[in-house]
């Protein structure tokens, strides 16, 4: 199934805040979380999943069971959060593969003697970086079993001034109906069962 999206990021360690934005009105979801524990609204619904694991809301939402740090890493190029590497192969003068100590792969491929993570396996996806602009990807491809996402990165902004409390706060409505993970998995991604 297809679908098109945009999606407002702001991540920070261990913290991030998705929105998913509609071309009109109010966002159709917004998911923030602070270290273990995430909140999402489904402000169309009127639905509220409250302090479950962003990992698991992201995997129910969207089909990827990464936490904040993971994400914050994948969208910069990095593959995984824990990047460390434990053992690494050269494939003639130009491809390396490493193995990372925390699991998973990074392919780096050099191009005018500069060494760049190209793609990488983690947590159940393969991952590609086609496209860079300046030393940042500004095009991330995820697949995994049943996932094929083709993330374009733009407006990108390092090292920025973004406060944590602005960034994970958020402000529940009351009226809003409680929502399970479960009822979110069962739902599927995006909400299309």
């Amino acid at each position: 199934q297809r679908m098109r999206g945009r999606v407002l990021a702001g991540l920070v360690p261990g913290a991030l805040r998705l929105e998913g934005v509609a071309p009109f009105g109010s966002p159709i979801f917004v998911l923030v979380a602070d270290g273990p524990r995430g909140t999402l609204l489904l402000l169309r619904d009127r639905r509220v999943l409250q302090d479950a694991p962003p990992e698991e809301i992201l995997n129910a939402l969207i089909g990827i069971r990464l936490g904040p740090d993971d994400l914050r890493a994948l969208l910069s190029g990095c593959v995984s959060a824990g990047a460390e590497a434990a053992a690494g192969r050269a494939y003639g003068p130009d491809w390396l593969a490493v193995d990372l100590a925390a699991g998973g792969m990074v392919f780096l491929h050099r191009r005018n003697s500069v060494w760049r993570i190209v793609a990488g396996r983690y947590a159940g996806l393969e991952i590609e970086y086609p496209a860079f602009q300046g030393d940042r990807p500004s095009q991330v491809v995820l697949r995994g079993t049943d996932l094929d996402l083709v993330l374009g990165l733009d407006q990108v902004e390092v090292n920025g001034d973004l406060p944590r409390d602005q960034l994970v706060g958020v402000k529940i409505a009351s009226g809003l109906a409680p929502l399970t993970l479960e009822e979110l998995r069962r739902s599927g991604p995006m909400g299309q069962e």
